[in-house]
């Protein structure tokens, strides 16, 4: 039996919602980065420990994915979004007040846990709703309010920190708690959850245990594409006021211009997607942001460095656009809730290390050869892992794959 597809209105509150939940989240993640020099400088730490911040966050992401994505799988994926907007709404107003840099630590591990539950539990709801010939370029739309989350903090930065410094920007990252009242009156529950729901727990768990293969494939591949995103963006802004002597504002401008190459690619990348193949099209946009590394990393001019920054993000999120559809394709309805998000956050668990990383080898080398080389090494990883997995593009959902 098919499940009727959901209303136009209903669709497009669930893409609002979804977009708009992922924006909020990585606007609020890339605070840190935005603001990394200055919250070392109050706080008496080096870059790296800093960085160490962004790792624990990225780190604490599968559990909030564990968390909240058993919850989506058993009890529906609305209200478990609902409850997780508003816990890291909070976390983060509470980032801006750390009067330390132990609390500033935990307060990171914890929104790590609420951001690490945002993507699963908000993609399995989109995906499952949007028609199939429209995954594609929904999921490029939906990945992107990742980039605009980027744009949008490094707009608040260049409005907010020159004058107020760090903190007040962590008390902006409070609003995505509205959007939680939004999710209630506009979005309704999943019609492929209610057909395929488990009945219990132990039914929920077993389907779970029975495709531990999938898992591990989805795992490693989101290993591979978290860091070919965080290798390139998290430490950007320290590698433009490290290496070419940038102020805030030209930081900030850098960043934003780079981020609407990536809100561009992300959704072009997803639409083609429908047509080239999720897997060939991932691999295409990392063979092109393979190339683009020398104009990205070793601009010999301002205005290469420019382009070399859009580019660079036009392609890395082009190969992030198709993952929401792609990997939600793969997972069997029953545990959609689950299966994806937590892969994606265990992956985003393994890639954690590579702003701290990038940190430490960069203060023995430079920012450029540190984030080129690890840049090089993991594009060619992911476009393997990716090309030589399965897909399933366009396959019906609620229709018994549990």
């Amino acid at each position: 039996m098919t499940t009727p597809r959901p209303a136009a209105s209903d669709q497009n509150a669930t893409v609002a919602a979804g977009f708009l939940g992922w924006m909020l989240d990585a606007f609020d993640f890339f605070l840190v980065v935005m603001t990394l020099t200055a919250i070392a400088k109050e706080f008496g730490k080096s870059d790296a420990a800093i960085a160490l911040s962004i790792t624990l966050t990225l780190a604490c992401r599968p559990i909030g994915a564990f968390i909240f994505g058993l919850l989506a799988d058993r009890y529906g994926r609305k209200i478990p979004l609902m409850v997780d907007l508003v816990f890291y709404s909070v976390i983060e107003v509470l980032s801006g007040l750390a009067p330390n840099y132990t609390t500033f630590l935990i307060l990171r591990a914890l929104f790590g846990i609420g951001m690490g539950a945002e993507w699963g539990v908000g993609a399995s709801l989109v995906m499952e709703k949007v028609p199939p010939r429209l995954r594609g370029v929904m999921s490029g739309l939906l990945q992107q309010g990742y980039a605009a989350g980027y744009l949008l903090a490094a707009l608040c930065y260049l409005l907010v920190f020159p004058h107020w410094g760090w903190r007040p920007l962590f008390f902006i990252g409070g609003l995505p708690a509205l959007l939680a009242l939004f999710v209630r009156a506009r979005v309704q529950e999943s019609d492929v959850w209610r057909e395929t729901r488990h009945e219990s727990w132990s039914h929920l768990g077993q389907a779970i245990a029975s495709h531990w293969k999938l898992f591990l494939y989805l795992t490693l591949l989101m290993a591979m594409m978290n860091m070919v995103s965080h290798g390139t963006q998290d430490m950007y802004p320290t590698f433009l006021e490290r290496d070419w002597g940038f102020g805030p504002t030209t930081r900030a401008a850098l960043t934003a211009f780079s981020q609407v190459g990536a809100l561009v690619g992300g959704v072009l990348c997803g639409l083609y997607s429908d047509r080239l193949g999720r897997r060939r099209t991932i691999g295409l946009a990392l063979a092109g942001a393979l190339v683009t590394i020398p104009f990205w990393a070793f601009a010999p001019a301002t205005v290469v460095l420019w382009v070399g920054a859009f580019v660079m993000q036009f392609f890395v999120q082009g190969a992030w656009g198709v993952i929401p559809a792609h990997i939600n394709e793969l997972a069997p309805d029953g545990v959609r809730g689950f299966l994806p998000g937590f892969a994606y956050q265990c992956g985003v668990a393994l890639a954690s290390q590579i702003p701290h990383v990038q940190a430490l080898f960069a203060a023995h080398a430079t920012y450029a050869q540190t984030m080129a080389l690890s840049a090089a090494l993991v594009f060619v990883g992911g476009g393997v892992v990716a090309v030589l997995g399965p897909e399933r593009r366009g396959v019906a959902f609620g229709r018994g794959r549990g």
